[in-house]
């Protein structure tokens, strides 16, 4: 993660190709942007940083609310130019807690991805609805992209 001389103040984001502010928050992103790409495998043509919810492809002229996704992991969908949402991330600078995964879920109320995630620089917690209980469960890891494409839900 580059960070700028200026005293640290800011910090590059590759997705966006740009540098950002470098809040607590956003350290906590990048961080995981890195480990993602860098040792997940994670595409980073198929993340997308900050975005509008209303402004994701999938979602254009519906009604949904004016919120931003901290980074969504699209993966292709049945044709070949369609993307469809795979991970939904929400990243916190303190302890990862229950407003967190709400925050989360509220989000995927929306998205629709089958994965959301909730993440500090310490830890980790990706979940997906159980069909049978119609909860989301939250396993302690993040897999690599191609386990992840390959997962069941629970």
């Amino acid at each position: 993660m580059a960070l700028s001389s200026r005293n640290k103040r800011l910090v590059f984001d590759e997705i966006r190709r740009q540098w950002v502010k470098a809040t607590p928050e956003e350290i906590v992103r990048q961080t995981w942007i890195q480990r993602m790409i860098q040792q997940l495998g994670y595409p980073k043509q198929l993340l997308a940083v900050e975005k509008e919810i209303r402004e994701l492809p999938h979602l254009e002229g519906l009604g949904v609310p004016e919120r931003r996704v901290d980074l969504l992991c699209f993966m292709k969908g049945e044709r070949i130019e369609t993307l469809s949402p795979l991970l939904l991330f929400e990243f916190k600078e303190e302890v990862l807690d229950l407003a967190a995964i709400d925050q989360v879920i509220g989000y995927n109320y929306f998205v629709k991805a089958p994965f959301v995630a909730v993440a500090n620089l310490k830890e980790v917690l990706l979940g997906s609805m159980d069909r049978k209980t119609q909860q989301y469960v939250f396993h302690k890891a993040l897999p690599p992209f191609a386990d992840l494409l390959k997962k069941e839900l629970v």
